[in-house]
């Protein structure tokens, strides 16, 4: 094996459970809620922040909303994934807009990529979190 042998003592069933939970959130905010103003305005040069700062409030208010519902210890859980996602999301706008990347490059694609798998590890790392704390 590759790897060493970990031990964890995370139960599976909530981990994957709290995974399924965080991506179906991460699927609303980012695809079905996210408008054209929100999407476009984001990644432009200037006047970025006010799109930026209202996507990614969406995942701020419905991430609270899960954590008030299944674990409202958690509350603050919404707090961080907010500035997760705000942090990802500006990284890959200023790329975007100071690279002049457009949809025809494979560079656009390849930050669309490596955004939504940060997006998700970092739904994986808050679902460690909150399986490993019942």
């Amino acid at each position: 094996m590759i790897l060493p042998q970990l031990s964890s003592t995370v139960s599976v069933g909530a981990l994957v459970g709290w995974m399924l939970v965080l991506t179906v959130k991460h699927v609303v905010a980012d695809f079905y809620l996210q408008n054209k103003w929100m999407a476009m305005g984001k990644d432009q040069k200037t006047g970025w922040a006010l799109p930026l700062l209202a996507h990614c409030g969406v995942h701020l208010v419905l991430t609270t909303a899960v954590m008030l519902v299944l674990a409202p210890r958690f509350w603050f859980i919404g707090l961080i994934d907010f500035a997760i996602h705000l942090a990802i999301d500006r990284a890959k706008g200023f790329c975007v807009s100071h690279f002049d990347v457009t949809p025809e490059s494979r560079w656009f694609w390849w930050l669309i990529g490596t955004d939504q798998a940060l997006h998700h590890l970092t739904g994986f790392g808050l679902s460690v979190v909150l399986a490993a704390n019942p």
